[in-house]
């Protein structure tokens, strides 16, 4: 039989049969402040588990479940969640992670969508092919994250900061950026004719210094007031883009095509290769 012992105090605050806790089956305990410390959890099964406070950093959660479980305040820095479900289609059954430490975790495959992971830190985080449909991101870090090829439609990340993540040919369609510290974030392909899409954001006075965004989609994407300065876009898709009132200094518009791109009041004059078309006006 296995002993779970609170961190804090060794109190016992589960038993589970067997010799070890690969695939066993957590659902429902409370594990709250649970000392998991690099624990074998591979396939287990933590369904709707009450485990705020736990300490799994370093664990091993590889294909593990965690749907419906309460995460906040846990402790899962390091920890190997590849190819783990912990979100769902819909909110209601999808884990909470509020205030979650996942610095430098890795949930690669992950199924995250519509988890609840604000003010959650996932600082240099592995999030390669995520899957991060609608999940809450809200003032979290996701400082130097690797998630190429990551789904993060629908995601909101108001005021979360981004700098320098690795975000190449990532989904971000529909997802909500308003105010987020997108600051050298990479916004690229993978490999010639690759390209991160984000149709229809939400980046309204977000951060984008040094942003390398080379053929993006960016299709009515709306960055009113977003600052730009020193942002390489040459070659992204712009159609139907709002620009206004956006600090584009030193950004790089080379190959862009602006006609349909709400530029006003931009200071598009200290653009580079920004070709404007003879119509627009109300420009600075």
């Amino acid at each position: 039989m296995v002993e779970i012992k609170e961190k804090k105090t060794g109190r016992i605050v589960a038993r589970v049969e067997g010799d070890r806790l690969e695939g066993a089956d957590l659902r429902e305990m409370d594990l709250e402040g649970a000392d998991l410390r690099g624990a074998d959890l591979r396939r287990a099964h933590l369904d709707n588990a009450f485990a705020t406070g736990a300490d799994l950093s370093g664990a091993n959660l590889s294909e593990a479940t965690l749907t419906g479980a309460n995460l906040d305040d846990v402790n899962l820095a390091g920890a190997n969640l590849t190819g783990a479900r912990v979100g769902f289609s819909t909110r209601s059954r999808a884990a909470t992670m509020r205030a979650a430490n996942l610095a430098g975790a890795d949930l690669t495959r992950a199924d995250i969508r519509y988890v609840e992971l604000r003010w959650a830190n996932l600082a240099d985080a592995i999030m390669t092919y995520v899957d991060a449909e609608g999940a809450d991101f809200t003032r979290a870090t996701l400082d130097r994250v690797s998630a190429t090829n990551g789904l993060f439609i629908k995601a909101v990340m108001r005021q979360a900061s981004l700098r320098d993540a690795d975000l190449r040919e990532c989904h971000l369609n529909d997802a909500n950026l308003v105010r987020a510290d997108l600051t050298g974030i990479n916004l690229e392909g993978l490999s010639e004719g690759g390209f991160a899409v984000i149709n229809r954001a939400h980046m309204e006075h977000a951060i984008l210094k040094g942003a390398r965004m080379c053929s993006v989609s960016a299709e009515e994407a709306n960055m009113k007031r977003a600052d730009l300065t020193g942002a390489d876009l040459r070659g992204a898709v712009l159609s139907g883009v709002i620009l206004r009132d956006a600090n584009v200094r030193d950004a790089d518009f080379g190959g862009v095509e602006l006609a349909s791109v709400t530029m006003d009041f931009a200071n598009f004059s200290e653009a580079r290769h920004a070709v404007i078309p003879p119509y627009k006006d109300n420009l600075r």
